[in-house]
């Protein structure tokens, strides 16, 4: 029996299937502008509106959260949880000509990129609001100022920039990981990712 998430090979002549429903494309293009317009106006000052974007996106992470669990087939963390070794397996492959398999939603690959930049975002909103209490003595964590002290106070600043950063070379990872999937599937996951489509297997998933 096939993976749910798998078919063993494209077909370049397959319809097309819904795989991503509009909650989880409007979530992905809502966080690359979102992420993209707090970085700028952090790096030009822009507090007010920098600390606003934050809290939206905030509220984005905790939706996506939601969806890992209760959204769409595809969207939910338990379709692309998969073992070290699938995952080692199919990231050897990605240096083929053809990875092992073809996966209509996340391939291995993609899952440990989804997963670790959730992680990260985690930990920029969590090092901003604290950011925003121990310095800007303002936000939903003010209460928690006096139990910092003023070197802690700037280390979360620090780290805050730290993983912001940190951010850019996984977004890069994860284009690169886009632009390969492309070319070894033959298929234009950025426009899937607009569409919702992807082709649809040889074989139906079982």
């Amino acid at each position: 029996m096939q993976n749910a998430n798998t078919a063993t090979s494209p077909d370049n002549g397959a319809n097309k299937i819904k795989v991503w429903d509009f909650p989880i494309r409007l979530f992905h293009w809502t966080l690359v502008i979102g992420f993209a317009s707090a970085y700028l106006t952090a790096e030009f000052h822009f507090g007010d509106i920098h600390t606003l974007i934050g809290y939206g996106l905030c509220i984005l992470l905790v939706a996506r959260i939601y969806l890992g669990f209760f959204g769409s087939r595809y969207s939910r963390f338990n379709s692309f949880v998969f073992s070290p070794a699938e995952t080692i397996a199919y990231m050897r492959s990605m240096f083929g000509k053809h990875p092992v398999k073809h996966y209509l939603g996340h391939n291995p690959a993609g899952a440990l990129m989804v997963f670790s930049l959730l992680g990260v975002l985690a930990l920029i909103f969590t090092t901003g609001l604290l950011t925003l209490a121990t310095i800007d003595f303002e936000g939903p964590l003010l209460s928690l100022e006096h139990h910092f002290s003023d070197e802690s106070s700037y280390a979360f600043r620090e780290l805050h920039e730290f993983l912001s950063n940190a951010t850019l070379a996984l977004v890069v990872l994860h284009l690169g990981g886009v632009i390969g999937g492309s070319l070894q599937h033959e298929e234009n996951l950025v426009r899937a990712m607009v569409t919702g489509n992807k082709r649809q297997p040889q074989h139906p998933e079982s």
